[in-house]
């Protein structure tokens, strides 16, 4: 048994000196200090890179189909009444939304850009209490009332009871209003009247847009839009005007939920107009996007890129076209994070290292400091027997 614990103590890597022979010095207790507060500092830092989550980051081809694309958007346009603005939105699939008002949030703004109003698109249109019957005369009690779409109709019979369903009407049809004075819906309505109301003042529009994902544009223009031989034009004739001035604001543009680190390179973004007429544009490539928190919640969201032109004209050559586009499309590379921990067997390696690491440093350097003194003191010494 003695022999086995003989053998034992021969395999002690840590031998012990005796306390007699060790040598302290000033260096060395400072050199201690330093690397203790070394030591905590660094195991305080792995502390807390233990404790918070660290996000992985991966990069897998986009496979789901059939999905959606929800559009946040919230722009500014001070010089451009809300009347006139409309918004489109279009995909190469061949589905069209045009005049979106669904879901829409319109602002009126003063020229200091306070607001004067807050309404849903397509709301607030004055009503008469007896408005003009089709064949003439005014409605009597209990009658209903069909206005006329003025040659627009699609089936006989059909009624257009308000200027918007008058416009609509002609809008599918592929024609041009040029004569709003002659409608008695809109004048019923005061049409051009709110329109005068509203000049010199500014829009405010948001809202979400849901639209396929795929490849495709929404765009904010003047004047209602129509598809006229397969081109989309916007009808300007009711507005009376060659000339909108189009600067704009985007307060935030997002495609998607926000998801912890997201940067929208739009927001904040200002653009104003300098030439008569034009088409601005914001080319925007789409990442897929998933967001996996620690508690194994999943946010599917986008990342976005963009790159701007300015597309413009002389004037009178490009009004159908005036209005700012924003023309998305969408990579096929999805990006995933995931947040997760430190696996505690790897902080404790971390802090293992960090020990060992400090200890044996500061003993590198207080051996070098310690041998350098004594050489110093050893030539002093020959100096002066010398």
């Amino acid at each position: 048994m003695e022999g086995l614990m003989n053998k034992l103590r021969h395999l002690d890597a840590y031998p012990k000196v005796n306390e007699d022979f060790y040598s302290r010095t000033l260096s060395g207790g400072f050199i201690t200090l330093v690397s203790s507060v070394v030591m905590l500092l660094l195991f305080f830092s792995e502390i807390r890179l233990y404790l918070h989550p660290v996000v992985e980051t991966k990069l897998v081809v986009d496979s789901s189909r059939g999905e959606t694309l929800r559009i946040n958007f919230d722009v500014t346009f001070p010089a451009i009444a809300c009347s006139i603005l409309s918004l489109d939105a279009i995909d190469i699939s061949g589905e069209q939304h045009l005049d979106v008002k669904h879901d829409i949030v319109k602002e009126r703004l003063d020229v200091n850009g306070n607001v004067i109003e807050v309404r849903p698109d397509g709301v607030g249109s004055r009503k008469m209490e007896k408005p003009l019957q089709r064949q003439g005369g005014r409605l009597e009690h209990n009658e209903t009332y069909c206005g006329s779409c003025y040659g627009a109709e699609s089936i006989d019979g059909e009624c257009c009871n308000s200027c918007e369903e008058v416009r609509d009407a002609y809008r599918k049809k592929g024609w041009a209003m040029s004569n709003l004075d002659l409608i008695e819906q809109c004048k019923r309505e005061g049409f051009f009247q709110k329109i005068k109301d509203e000049e010199g003042e500014g829009c405010n529009i948001y809202c979400s847009l849901e639209v396929k994902k795929v490849a495709g544009n929404f765009h904010f223009a003047p004047g209602k839009s129509f598809d006229q031989s397969n081109i989309h034009v916007h009808d300007l004739q009711a507005f009376r005007k060659n000339r909108f001035n189009l600067s704009h604001t985007i307060n935030r543009l997002a495609f998607g939920d926000h998801f912890p680190g997201v940067v929208n390179p739009l927001d904040g973004v200002q653009w104003m107009q300098k030439q008569p007429i034009g088409m601005y544009q914001y080319f925007i490539k789409v990442v897929p996007t998933m967001y996996k928190d620690e508690n194994g919640h999943t946010i599917q969201s986008n990342q976005f890129s963009v790159t701007e032109h300015f597309k413009g004209a002389e004037r009178g050559l490009l009004d159908n076209l005036a209005g700012v586009f924003f023309i998305y499309d969408l990579s096929p590379i999805k990006v995933t994070f995931a947040e997760g921990h430190v696996s505690f067997l790897h902080f404790l390696t971390n802090v293992c290292a960090i020990v060992g690491g400090v200890f044996a440093v500061s003993g590198i350097i207080d051996s070098c400091i310690y041998h350098g003194q004594k050489a110093m003191e050893k030539k002093m010494e020959i100096g002066k027997f010398n």
